[in-house]
């Protein structure tokens, strides 16, 4: 059977307060007031206009950081392949 895990937990827990941060900043941007504590009076749209900027963010910087990556990578094979220039025979 399979076990019951609750969808919204933290997978890295030392993540939270940056969450927290980008979920204020995001709210703040869309123009949308977001008290400490519970906001049960935010509307379904509204909620999920801050989850969805929240993930939109988030995508975009793992792209960035797998464009940095690439680059990294390609970097170090050329540099390696000019210190084995020319091919030894």
């Amino acid at each position: 059977m399979a076990q019951n895990r609750n969808q919204n937990q933290i997978e890295v827990p030392q993540a939270k307060e940056a969450l927290n941060r980008m979920k204020y900043e995001v709210a703040s941007s869309l123009g949308i007031n977001l008290n400490q504590g519970y906001n049960g009076n935010l509307s379904t749209y509204e909620a999920g206009k801050i989850g969805g900027n929240m993930v939109k963010q988030m995508i975009h910087a793992a792209e960035q950081s797998l464009i940095g990556q690439t680059v990294s990578s390609v970097r170090t094979g050329f540099q390696q392949g000019l210190t084995n220039f020319p091919p030894s025979q």
